[in-house]
Formats: C-alpha cells, structure tokens, sequence
C-alpha cells in the first residue's frame, strides 16, 4: 500500500518526467497520477496501458503512458513554456498528432549476440538494445522488413559487429543504408544483392565509413515532394510521417498568405518550395550539396519554378537586402535554430514568415530577435509527428 502523504502530478516535463506542484520529477507519471512519499504511483486520469510490450525499456518512445489528452496538452505546453522563457506570447493552436505506425524514416541499430542478431532501438539513455518484437511507430512496410534483415546480417556481421540500419520509405519502395564494418568478399556481395532482390527494395546501401555505396539500385529512387518527383539520396532527411509533412506545409501555406515570391531557407530537398502550389515562385537555399542537386534535377524534371541554391545560411545567410525582394519566407532550421540568419530577418521587410522548427527552444530564442526588430507572432501550431516522444515541430507565423 502507498506510504505517506501524496501530491498530485500536474504537468509532464520537457524529458517526459511527471512534476508536482512542488517540483518532483517522477518517472512515467501522468498528469492527474498521485505519488507517494515512498515513491509509489497511483494511477490517475490521464494515465493508460501502453500498447507496445516493449514500452518503456525501448527510448523510441518515451510517452507512451499518457492518453490522447496529455499528450496534446504536452506538446502545447512545450511551445508555450519555450516561449514564455523569451518572454513572448502567442496562440498556440490545438497540436496535430500523426497516428501509430507512420513513421516513413527511421535508424534502428543491429548487433550479433552469439548466432542471433538483434535489430531494434536503443533503451532510454542507453546504447543497449531492445530486440523488436512490435513496434507501434513504424510504418507497417519497415516493421515487415525487421526480421529479414536479422537473417541478412546474421550472415554479414562480424562476431563484436554492430551496425546502424537506415530505414526509409520512397516512392519505389523501401531504401536501406547499412553504416558500419560488415563482411567483404563475393560471396557477401552476391548475398546482399539476392535480398535486396528477394525484398523488392527500392535500394540497398554499405557505408564503411567513407559515405553510402550502393549496392543495389534498379532503378533511380525518388520521393515525391508537392507532385515532384526528386531524387532521394542515400539516407537523406525526409519529414517522418506524410500526415505529419501534410500539416507542416498546411501551416506554412497559411502563414505566408498570398504571397508568390517566396524564399524557402534551409531547403533540403524541397519540402516547402515543391510542396507550397505551383503558383510559387521559390528561391531555396540549402547547405547540403546531395540535397540542392536533387531539388534542382527534381524541380526541373517537374517544370516547376524553383532556384536552388548551395548556400550555408550559418556562415552567410541572406543579407537584409536579399530578403527584401521576397513577398514571404519559409525557413526550417536543423535544432540548433537559425540565429545568424534570424538576425537579418529582424532588419528586413518581408510581410510575412513562416518559420518551421523541431526545437522549440531555439525556436523561441529566434522569435525573440525578429519579435524586437519588430515582426508580430500570430499563432504558433504544434505538430507531433515523432508520436510519443519527447520531440517537438511548430509552426511559427509571423507578420509585419
């Protein structure tokens, strides 16, 4: 029986901790769970069975304990916590929640323990792994694929080998990347190629260290970005889910309005300058080499009217000059935010941004900067597509 006074858990914190109104952090609590001086937990409101039996040891999720309702309420209260840290406020819209199994892109880890590979995520702060039995975040096409690729690497891994194992969906079917020492040899060559055969995949890929190789490749792989095809390169980022890409573009349409003359910054392969209509006119500026390519070979092949540019926005983002020719810009930053090119932004005179983030941190930081230099945050729309993690997306839209 549960010993002592008890307080209730009244939110979840960034890490996924249940807090009291005192400050204690507990472990897997949901809101509305009391916790007792002894430690133990009872169950409250907002708590439910986790679906997958290998919650909570797996760390591909972290929030699996909590119901619809928490978890929106956690992905709300992130956005607005990162902004009242910058002391900013906004309308935080009603968070869109991508469904189990989705998850289009995904890196898993696989190692040898005797004759048996194990392929799986890793446990919560932790390198070792959990063996996939279920999973209720991939998208049914990678899960399938699991236990195939044991019976591969159980022939292909060194006995002390561990490899990471890239996992997405395009639109040819499953594109593999195998990142770490396997077995070399013609007899290994000709093994990989009769399963990426055999499996029907769009590409199978070694990289040893200096890059992916394929090793299997058909035909060119592609992705489809707003009715384009562009081609994918070998474990190139892609937004996880489609739900969750759909409700980031929405977004973003709607925060750059009528805009047609559109800037989209930190551009990858062309979410948002392919996937914002075909009346757009987009200047996309990227950093990856791989990922300009694709979008211009995919933008041409499309007739669509997109400049891409190879252009590193941390070392030179777009002056206050530059950015004054657009009507609006869209810019996605990796975590670490866009503080250089914010900087300019605050200066300029574009109408309207729409700034996508995963960090809402870093988010709030850049908000702050273009807020002073005189933008308005209208409202901001969480979008929960790493369903039941600790991670974050939004949408910031902002105006003169």
């Amino acid at each position: 029986m549960p010993v002592g006074s008890d307080e209730e858990i009244v939110r979840v914190a960034a890490r996924g901790e249940g807090v009291t109104a005192s400050g204690r952090h507990v472990p897997l609590a949901a809101p509305g769970d009391r916790v007792f001086e002894d430690g133990s937990v009872a169950p409250g409101a907002h708590r439910r069975a986790a679906p997958c039996k290998h919650y909570p040891e797996c760390g591909g999720c972290q929030l699996q304990h909590l119901d619809e309702a928490a978890y929106a309420a956690y992905l709300h209260d992130r956005v607005e916590g990162a902004l009242k840290a910058q002391g900013l406020n906004a309308p935080i819209r009603a968070p869109i929640v991508s469904p189990p199994r989705t998850r289009r892109r995904a890196t898993l880890h696989a190692e040898r323990r005797g004759r048996q590979v194990h392929l799986g995520f890793t446990r919560a702060q932790s390198h070792a792994l959990i063996d996939l039995d279920e999973c209720w975040i991939l998208a049914p096409e990678l899960f399938a694929l699991l236990q195939p690729l044991r019976g591969l690497l159980a022939a292909q891994l060194p006995q002390s080998g561990r490899v990471d194992v890239h996992l997405t969906l395009a639109d040819q079917g499953i594109d593999v990347v195998l990142k770490g020492r396997l077995s070399e040899g013609l007899a290994a060559t000709e093994a990989i190629t009769a399963f990426a055969r055999r499996h029907h995949l769009a590409r199978l890929s070694i990289d040893d260290a200096y890059g992916p190789e394929a090793r299997w490749a058909p035909e060119p792989v592609t992705v489809t970005l707003g009715g384009a095809a562009v081609p994918l390169p070998a474990g190139a980022f892609l937004q996880a889910t489609r739900e969750g890409e759909a409700a980031l573009i929405a977004s973003a349409r709607e925060a750059i309005g009528e805009a047609r003359n559109v800037a989209d910054l930190f551009a990858g392969l062309g979410t948002f300058a392919l996937g914002l209509g075909d009346g757009i006119r987009a200047y996309a500026a990227e950093g990856a080499r791989e990922a300009v390519l694709s979008l211009k070979a995919g933008a041409a092949q499309a007739g669509r009217a997109v400049f891409a540019d190879h252009r590193d926005l941390f070392r030179r983002p777009l002056t206050v000059e530059e950015l004054d020719r657009f009507d609006a810009i869209v810019l996605d930053p990796p975590r670490a935010g866009a503080r250089e090119q914010a900087a300019n932004l605050a200066g300029a005179r574009v109408p309207r941004i729409a700034y996508v983030s995963c960090n809402p941190s870093s988010f709030a930081r850049d908000a702050k900067m273009l807020c002073e230099g005189g933008y308005r945050l209208d409202w901001a729309q969480p979008v929960g597509q790493f369903l039941w993690s600790t991670h974050v997306e939004l949408v910031g839209s902002f105006s003169r």
